[in-house]
């Protein structure tokens, strides 16, 4: 058996379990991947072969962590979670211009930026005073 997918090449949990590979040799094998994940060969088979269209988010979670893939619960959250899929995405000034159907939309992306903005300065602090 080939080390390099073929079907599943472009699937971001086959990409991330083949990049993982590279430092955890285990890897390579579906079959020892789906052992570490508690699931099945076939299972993670379907997974990457996006026969299975949702992935259950703790799965994709365990996934992050075993591949150190952290990219994968952004492609989740971005991609497949339905919650995720509603949110607004920043294409809003893609075409260097803002219309007035977008203004809500781009409001409304600033107003959480500035939010997380204060969260991360918060942990920035508080990161620095306990460490």
């Amino acid at each position: 058996m080939g080390r390099h997918p073929t079907k599943a090449a472009n699937n971001p949990f086959c990409k991330a379990r083949i990049d993982a590979a590279k430092y955890n040799d285990s890897l390579f094998s579906k079959e020892k991947a789906a052992e570490f994940l508690g699931i099945s060969v076939s299972t993670l088979s379907d997974y990457e072969l996006g026969v299975t269209k949702t992935v259950p988010p703790d799965m994709v979670l365990k996934m992050a962590d075993l591949y150190n893939a952290p990219e994968l619960e952004n492609y989740y959250c971005t991609n497949v979670c339905p919650l995720g899929g509603d949110m607004t995405k920043v294409d809003i000034v893609e075409d260097g211009t803002i219309d007035e159907s977008e203004k809500a939309d781009l409001q409304r992306v600033l107003s959480n930026l500035e939010e997380l903005e204060q969260i991360a300065c918060s942990l920035k602090l508080w990161v620095k005073k306990n460490l």
